[in-house]
Parts: structure tokens; C-alpha cells; sequence
């Protein structure tokens, strides 16, 4: 984890912490990795030093999303997921634990990567996966290329090219689809769009992806 973003976060906390009205005595939880996020978000609620746990649980994975959405240098994304953890953190007494918390999380973290490159007037740049296997991955799981296609045929980086290329509103499903392997009530939630939608625009996706695709996404 990355200590100084940890450490300015928690910093951070000290001026906004709202304590709830409930005592210690009657939230007698050990916190262990196994504890669900939504039993953590009510200790954060009680001892603001917990909302440490959460941070080491998502940053990677935030950081990872946020690259994949288009904050591509480092110090970009230290600054967009300190204000993920801040917005969230100051949001906590609002949400709703009987919901999901990742979902929830995933939605602070779509909103700012997006007033991110609007503040910088830039065009995301990010690179939407990690490496050649994820696109292998990926390429077996939406089907967008032949089936007879093997691994060995594949160009990775022409496929990352066409997924860029595509509309960012087929682009956010896919990646949060086969990528962040996201289920459709998730999706749902993060986008805040219908379960019907991302269906639909999952789909779309597909065949706009397939579109953009030419003969070098296939080694011949």
C-alpha cells in the first residue's frame, strides 16, 4: 500500500471525523480480513482509525480501475484515489450498509476519474489492461474474435487500441464486465443505469468493438 497516501488521507480525517451517538460497548467487533466491508464501514463510523482496513482492501484495485479508465501517470492517480477515499470517507454516515459497499466505492471512483479529465481537459489516455494475458482473458470471455482464433494469433496491443477507440459509455461496461468482473446488478449500481442497459450496452459494445477490429488484431 502506498503509505504516504494512507497517511494524508487519515491525516485528512482528523478535521472531518463525525463520531455516531452509539458507544464502543455496543459494536464489539474484532476486525479480520474475512470481516465484510459493510461491518468495517460501521467501525469506521464508531473509530475513524479503521477506515484504514478499507483503503488497503481497494486501493489497488481503484488504482488499477482509474488507469483502465484513462488517469494513466502515477502521481495523476495517487491524487484521484485520495479523493476517492476522501469523498467517500465523508459520505460514510449516508450509506446505506444493507447495500454493497465495492459497488458504492466503484461509483466514487467512476465520478472522479471522470471530473479528473474534464478538470485537465484532457482525452483519457489510460491503458485498459495490464498485460497480454487479460486480454486473453478477455478476448475468451466477450467473444470478440473468431473461436478458432488461438492465444498464439492474438495482438494484445491492437486489441487495447480498438477497446480505445470504442464510446466511452460501451467502454465503461466492458471494463467493469471482463476486467473488473463486475456482475450486472453491480454494474448497475456503479453506473446507475438499469440492469436491462448494461445488457444492452454490453452487447453494443461487442459489435463496436468488433467493428474497430482489422486483420492486425490477428496475427496472420
Amino acid at each position: 500500500m502506498d503509505v504516504t497516501l494512507r497517511t494524508r488521507t487519515l491525516n485528512d480525517f482528523t478535521d472531518i471525523l463525525t463520531y455516531h451517538t452509539f458507544a464502543m460497548a455496543t459494536f464489539p467487533m474484532t476486525i479480520t480480513l474475512d470481516t465484510p466491508d459493510e461491518d468495517v464501514v460501521a467501525a469506521v463510523l464508531v473509530d475513524a482509525e479503521e477506515y484504514g482496513i478499507l483503503m488497503e482492501r481497494y486501493e489497488a484495485k481503484l488504482d488499477r480501475y482509474i488507469r483502465r479508465l484513462g488517469v494513466r501517470e502515477h502521481e495523476d492517480r495517487q491524487d484521484v484515489l485520495q479523493e476517492i477515499f476522501l469523498k467517500a470517507y465523508r459520505n460514510l454516515n449516508g450509506f446505506d450498509i444493507d447495500l454493497s459497499f465495492s459497488s458504492w466505492l466503484y461509483r466514487i471512483a467512476h465520478n472522479e476519474a471522470i471530473s479528473w479529465y474534464r478538470k485537465k481537459n484532457v482525452r483519457p489516455e489510460g491503458h485498459l489492461v495490464d498485460d497480454a494475458e487479460t486480454i486473453f482473458q478477455f478476448v475468451a470471455a466477450a467473444a470478440v474474435l473468431p473461436s478458432t482464433t488461438t492465444r498464439e494469433r492474438i495482438n494484445a496491443q491492437e486489441i487495447e487500441r480498438a477497446l480505445g477507440e470504442i464510446p466511452k459509455k460501451y467502454q465503461a461496461v466492458l471494463i467493469l464486465r471482463f476486467f473488473e468482473h463486475k456482475e450486472y446488478e453491480e454494474i448497475s449500481d456503479i453506473l446507475k443505469i438499469p440492469v436491462g442497459t448494461v445488457g444492452t450496452l454490453l452487447h453494443r459494445g461487442k459489435i463496436a468493438l468488433q467493428k474497430q477490429l482489422n486483420d492486425e488484431a490477428i496475427d496472420i
